[in-house]
């Protein structure tokens, strides 16, 4: 073989051993290439997984009742008590009972409206209770005359100590109270428009005060101590009351005012606004 053969077959060999190099290149970076997209895969589709526990989330309480809201009007018959109520009291059995110390009253000016939202009429055959729901159907019966009759509770009061009835001046004319003024009498409750025992909107009233200024401290001290509460102060009949109405008009809370509240003058009397 010549040197110039030689030459060629080395040189042959070269060439096929450069060409297997390649070929083994491009496998590999094509296999290399093909490995990266698998991965690239991989990390952008995540495994399938269970959808997320939905956490339940506590119900959102309903907001308190306004403080400060208007107590809608609730109405009595024309003249207090209607020939239905009658009937009513005739057919059916007391629902509850109370004795105490009945009294009457007036209104000081023409036009002045009860705590149920309606005129006061001195003529209609109804009473101030404190605590009744407003609109109750009650029987009151002097218990030395026996002289009773019908009415409704329209009023609240009276805010006096030992008291339990505050009478129109026909009630009373009609169960023997007016000539003596008082009388222990005996109050059968017949119907409730609400619940007696529970529920209602409650509030503490406080007096009477012979001074305003006596009034305005008292209502000052309040607001330090129940800032939640709202409270007013507001002129009676020659004398100043506070009224304290708590967050919400709950019944628990006016009850631990009522216990707790030792006015200088006066008293504090749970009082019902419904």
């Amino acid at each position: 073989m010549s040197a110039t053969d030689v030459q060629n077959k080395n040189a042959g060999a070269r060439g096929f051993r450069r060409t297997a190099a390649c070929a083994i290149a491009v496998a590999a970076v094509a296999l290399s290439a093909s490995g990266c997209h698998h991965k690239e895969q991989q990390v952008r589709v995540p495994p399938q997984s269970l959808p997320p526990q939905v956490q339940a989330s506590a119900p959102t309480p309903a907001p308190p009742a306004s403080n400060t809201a208007r107590i809608p009007i609730t109405p009595v018959p024309a003249g207090g008590v209607s020939d239905d109520d009658l009937e009513y009291v005739a057919t059916h059995r007391p629902i509850l009972s109370e004795v105490g110390y009945a009294t009457w009253y007036t209104a000081p000016y023409k036009g002045r409206r009860a705590a149920n939202g309606q005129v006061f009429e001195d003529d209609a055959m109804t009473a101030a209770h404190r605590t009744l729901p407003m609109g109750s159907l009650v029987v009151v019966t002097n218990m030395k005359t026996g002289q009773s009759s019908a009415m409704r509770i329209s009023d609240r009061g009276p805010f006096v100590e030992d008291r339990m009835l505050d009478l129109t001046i026909a009630s009373a004319k009609a169960v023997g109270v007016y000539r003596v003024g008082m009388a222990l009498v005996r109050m059968d409750v017949y119907e409730a428009p609400k619940p007696i025992n529970t529920g209602g909107r409650w509030c503490v009233q406080i007096g009477a005060f012979h001074n305003e200024e006596d009034a305005l401290a008292l209502k000052a001290q309040l607001l330090q101590t129940y800032p939640g509460a709202n409270v007013m102060e507001f002129p009676g009949e020659k004398s100043f009351w506070v009224r304290i109405r708590p967050q919400g008009d709950n019944r628990a809370q006016a009850e631990q005012i009522a216990r707790h509240l030792q006015p200088v003058e006066g008293s504090a009397f749970l009082t019902r606004l419904d």
